[in-house]
């Protein structure tokens, strides 16, 4: 392979073909250590988590939330008089996403010595970046390309105009009635957001909801969003779509009913976005990347994020960058101790220990492998549950508190492989499930991990009592 080391005529040392959370994390850390970084990008620097996903969507839901946990306490909940003011949360939406301006990311990139070449980036060779009509060579290449939606091949759907995620996310106005497709975490979370704002909503799902999470979970969350109004068909699928000349979306299903709203939003799984990135002008096939985040088969070219399909969660693939951009320098300066299995700049959490939030009302908060999978990869594996609803500490937090527990054990080695939680606020549980399973903790060292008394957290001392205490 190409020694591109002995290279000291090219125009970088990393190219990175993205500017989203992913591309800036890479082109950061390799920074810091001395290597001299472009990143290229088409869109706005910051890219979908910062515009059209992770901050926009929260911000979309997170005044409902607030509102319904007032609701929720004697004292606050007579102190409401209204409901919410879409026009408010909209204009809140508008101001994280900066009027969905870039001139403060590329003002970061700037002070961290990274230089900015706007336009479409694709492979023109090994080390070599097309843009336009110029052709810019580096001695490493980073894709952090991110993810682009699914479109499923339902007649007359592309025709229908659909959002995405991202027309969601950046919406002007709120749809009277909105047909969500996709029961996952975005179309779920899009779901809770535009019934708060006052939409009609609708959604449908082929499976359960979030089925990749404990079967609990699914059911928690339908219930939640049958009693905010939202009309949930499980189990049926989209056979046509319509838009008539008025606007009006009809959406036929498999079951043999009709349903008409102003909008559909689908939100039925992404996928990697490499269609355009030249990887058959390098005889790339697969971009399958070893835990530095190197494309195999390469010595140059890397694959960070939701490009290499791993794990598609914004904080993993910041993750992955982190590695990845201190992996190429230590490369290119020739102090590589990540080429070794036990070498320092590497990613594993990936495999096996994620952790990920669904911010519905009730949160969903998982970490790790749910019962199902541990089994599925021939674990020997024990799980508890607990009702979230007696711990004191919940019922402090709301009247009425519902919510659920789950720990799967490995039994053979005493520590936790997977972690769920479903209620109000429990994102904050998650880290330290996190820190359970990617550190191996011994359940016998866990019982000395005392939970504050009364908070929430104190659920992983009756998970613990569930389970038993070791001999």
């Amino acid at each position: 392979m190409t020694d591109l080391r002995e290279n000291d005529t090219t125009d970088y040392d990393l190219i990175v073909i993205g500017a989203g959370p992913v591309g800036e994390n890479v082109a950061d850390y390799a920074t810091k250590r001395g290597v001299r970084a472009a990143i290229v990008e088409s869109e706005l620097v910051g890219g979908e988590c910062s515009y059209w996903a992770c901050m926009p969507s929260k911000a979309l839901l997170r005044s409902g939330h607030a509102l319904r946990a007032a609701r929720r306490l004697p004292g606050a909940r007579e102190a409401i008089t209204g409901d919410l003011d879409a026009d408010a949360v909209l204009a809140r939406r508008t101001a994280f996403t900066s009027g969905w301006d870039d001139s403060g990311q590329v003002s970061w990139l700037e002070s961290a010595g990274i230089a900015l070449i706007r336009g479409e980036g694709c492979l023109d060779g090994p080390g070599r970046v097309r843009v336009g009509e110029r052709v810019y060579t580096a001695r490493a290449v980073a894709l952090a390309t991110g993810s682009v939606p699914r479109l499923p091949d339902v007649p007359g759907l592309a025709d229908a105009a659909p959002w995405g995620t991202r027309e969601a996310a950046s919406a002007d106005h709120v749809p009277p009635r909105l047909v969500v497709l996709g029961g996952g975490v975005a179309g779920t979370e899009l779901a809770f957001a535009f019934a708060s704002l006052g939409s009609a909503v609708t959604i449908i799902a082929r499976h359960a909801l979030l089925s990749r999470e404990e079967p609990f979970v699914g059911d928690m969350i339908a219930e939640a969003l049958e009693l905010q109004g939202v009309d949930v068909r499980l189990g049926v699928s989209p056979t046509r779509v319509d838009r008539n000349a008025g606007g009006v979306v009809a959406v036929t299903l498999d079951d043999g009913t009709a349903i008409e709203a102003d909008e559909i939003l689908v939100s039925t799984g992404r996928r990697p976005n490499s269609d355009e990135l030249g990887l058959d002008a390098v005889g790339i096939v697969s971009l399958s990347v070893d835990d530095t985040m190197l494309v195999n088969g390469t010595d140059w070219l890397y694959a960070v994020g939701d490009v290499n399909a791993r794990a598609l969660l914004t904080h993993q693939g910041k993750y992955q960058a982190r590695a990845a951009g201190e992996a190429i320098a230590a490369r290119l300066n020739g102090t590589a101790v990540c080429d070794e299995p036990w070498g320092a700049h590497v990613a594993t959490a990936d495999h096996s220990a994620v952790p990920r939030v669904v911010f519905s009302d009730p949160e969903v908060a998982a970490a790790g492998m749910t019962e199902k999978d541990a089994r599925d990869k021939g674990i020997a594996v024990r799980a508890v549950e607990y009702d979230l609803g007696a711990v004191a500490g919940a019922a402090l937090h709301a009247d009425g508190y519902s919510g659920r527990a789950k720990l799967v054990v490995d039994e053979e080695r005493g520590v936790i492989v997977g972690a769920t939680f479903v209620g109000q606020d429990v994102a904050d549980l998650l880290h330290a499930a996190t820190i359970a399973i990617v550190g191996e903790v011994p359940l016998d060292r866990l019982w000395h991990a005392v939970p504050a008394y009364p908070t929430i957290s104190e659920v992983w001392l009756r998970l613990l009592e569930e389970y038993g205490r070791p001999e």
